[in-house]
């Protein structure tokens, strides 16, 4: 699928008043609930990024945890969205910008990416892509990346998923926990996983991870 293709289907689906049932899914809450834990497991978050907005949904449960927090989102009606629906809060900064042309001086520490990286044309975009996110991310801070798996980003078009990337990501950071989330339909199946940026430049390319990952396990909802 082209990436004007993706955009275009991205503008009808956000038409919708709960564009992929974000509210309504008990699958997407329990993502939701699973991407804050592990966003806020470090404490209160000083500047953070999310990127990918969608219509705001969870842009307002991370917001009251951040003293600063930007937002992006390549879609403008997905910014309008979920600047009205956090409209409450002044310290949000929008920006309209795709995955690959954002850059800032600005180092996040906490970065969330999730349910945004398939939608990029091939494997090597998507690695550009988790270059510039990393290069962002200050030492000792946190990413927080999500995606449907592999096998289903390819089922519906894409380059790749969730294992894919979470290989890319634990060649420069250290993967802290592992979460999968299940529903009650194919469709409904992610990895959440949480990494951490070291102090020092660079860790071991390809170093086994040694933890309770998946502690969470499996959670098939109804």
């Amino acid at each position: 699928m082209r990436l004007n293709e993706n955009y275009q289907l991205l503008e009808r689906e956000l038409a919708a008043d709960d564009p992929w049932r974000l509210d309504g899914n008990p699958f997407e809450r329990e993502r939701h609930t699973q991407m804050l834990r592990l966003s806020i497991s470090q404490g209160v978050i000083r500047n953070g990024l999310e990127v990918g907005c969608a219509a705001g949904a969870f842009t307002e449960k991370l917001a009251p945890h951040c003293h600063r927090l930007t937002v992006i989102d390549v879609a403008p009606r997905a910014i309008g969205r979920a600047s009205a629906r956090t409209k409450r809060w002044s310290h949000i900064a929008w920006i309209v910008s795709d995955v690959q042309q954002f850059s800032t001086a600005e180092r996040f520490d906490l970065i969330v990416v999730t349910e945004v990286l398939y939608y990029l044309r091939d494997v090597a975009e998507m690695r550009t892509a988790i270059d510039k996110q990393v290069s962002m991310l200050a030492p000792n801070g946190h990413l927080i990346f999500g995606s449907a798996r592999d096998a289903n980003c390819r089922r519906w078009g894409h380059a790749a998923g969730a294992e894919t990337v979470i290989a890319m990501l634990n060649e420069t950071l250290v993967e802290v926990e592992r979460v999968q989330c299940q529903g009650v339909s194919d469709n409904e199946d992610c990895l959440i996983a949480c990494f951490r940026r070291p102090f020092r430049s660079s860790i071991q390319s390809n170093r086994p991870f040694k933890s309770n990952s998946m502690t969470r396990g499996t959670k098939r909802l109804a």
